[in-house]
């Protein structure tokens, strides 16, 4: 099944103020503490971009630093896009307040929700599926469960008030599924009648049944100073490549000035385009971003979108290469080629390498510009057009 014939969302819960690992983090939050390149929050958010039929997300961040995480989880999606919509929303007082404040920000006929602490990022697409699954063959609720490994006792002024039995017993995580309308009902519930519960199994329940389904003993949660260790796996450096090509036509006198990889260059066609034309900028735009999986120039910068029209692709560029850096990349080296029959660029091409270079902060010997014709054939070859394409080679830290 594909997300268009789904309605279930997640809320990630990032709200918590994180007390008990305060000193051991030197203040930060643990839900921004990163692991594999992202923080908590982030990594969570893409294990459940790998489950086909999750629609969306609501992240519920601190309440006075919401605007300051919308704009993170915004930049986060324009550098690697993870094919869902998403929201954001104020948490509260008490973790089930902040459950409570994320079903509201649910959209219209969402009829399911897995609710997950970012705390929890090691949690698999294989738990996300197995409870979808069981929403989907009729659970109204579902919790991911391992078995107890200790004997656990209940204690009653430091006695032994009673060994509980073992067998009976299991240690819950999350994510954990509902049927929407079920779950507002608990929280509704739980407001009029003063509930207080650490997770939302424990309204629920308290309604309807809740199933179970196993867990990971991996899908473990950072809560004190020693879970820590588990984050600080060494980084890996990976190569990357990625490659980009783009064509505009030759316009008309009232159209585009030419320009290319920056440089204005006189006596050259006009070139029909909704920004600046910038061929070669455009397609090298578009290598940066394979680097990182972060889409197409098209998708940040739409050609319908009236304040992209005559932009400077130098300036839209820069943008990309700020998503690439924030994504963990360092570009090595670029090489390209434009493809045209008019005009002749050899004059040019010491200028426009330069000017490459000083965009991509690299020396000229990582930058390798070339032109060349198609001996007449094709467009190109008629006059009509020009094109370029680039391949970018990078290392990314993950």
């Amino acid at each position: 099944m594909d997300r268009q014939r789904n309605n279930i969302w997640g809320i990630i819960l990032a709200a918590g103020s994180g007390t008990r690992l305060a000193e051991a983090t030197g203040g930060e939050r643990k839900q921004y503490l990163e692991y594999k390149g992202a923080p908590l929050f982030w990594h969570c958010a893409r294990t459940f971009s790998r489950v086909a039929k999750l629609r969306g997300l609501v992240f519920v961040f601190p309440p006075d630093e919401l605007a300051a995480m919308e704009k993170k989880v915004r930049q986060f999606f324009r550098s690697e896009e993870l094919g869902l919509k998403w929201l954001v929303t104020a948490g509260g007082d008490r973790r089930q307040d902040s459950v409570f404040n994320g079903l509201r920000q649910l959209p219209t006929g969402c009829d399911g929700v897995l609710v997950h602490d970012s705390a929890r990022p090691f949690v698999s697409a294989r738990i996300i599926t197995d409870l979808i699954d069981s929403l989907e063959s009729g659970a109204q609720g579902v919790v991911p469960a391992i078995e107890i490994a200790d004997t656990i006792k209940k204690v009653d002024n430091n006695i032994v008030a009673e060994t509980m039995i073992r067998s009976e017993l299991r240690a819950v995580q999350t994510p954990q599924a509902f049927k929407t309308k079920l779950l507002i009902q608990a929280h509704e519930k739980a407001l009029a009648e003063g509930w207080e519960v650490t997770d939302d199994a424990s309204m629920v329940e308290r309604i309807a049944e809740v199933a179970v389904i196993p867990g990971e003993a991996a899908n473990v949660k950072i809560t004190t100073p020693e879970d820590l260790k588990l984050l600080t796996q060494a980084k890996t450096t990976v190569p990357c490549v990625g490659w980009g090509y783009d064509v505009h036509r030759f316009g008309k006198e009232n159209d585009r000035p030419f320009v290319l990889g920056g440089v204005p260059i006189a006596g050259a066609p006009t070139i029909i385009a909704h920004s600046d034309g910038d061929v070669l900028l455009h397609a090298l735009t578009d290598a940066v971003l394979g680097t990182f999986g972060g889409g197409d120039i098209g998708t940040h910068f739409p050609d319908t979108d009236k304040k992209f029209s005559g932009a400077d692709s130098s300036v839209l560029f820069k943008e990309v290469l700020a998503m690439a850096f924030a994504a963990g990349v360092r570009i090595v080296h670029t090489d390209l080629t434009v493809i045209t029959q008019i005009p002749k660029l050899a004059p040019h091409a010491r200028q426009i390498t330069k000017n490459l270079c000083n965009l991509l902060g690299l020396d000229q010997h990582q930058v390798n510009f070339k032109a060349t014709t198609e001996e007449k054939l094709g467009f190109t070859g008629e006059k009509k057009g020009i094109k370029a394409v680039a391949t970018v080679t990078a290392l990314r830290e993950l």
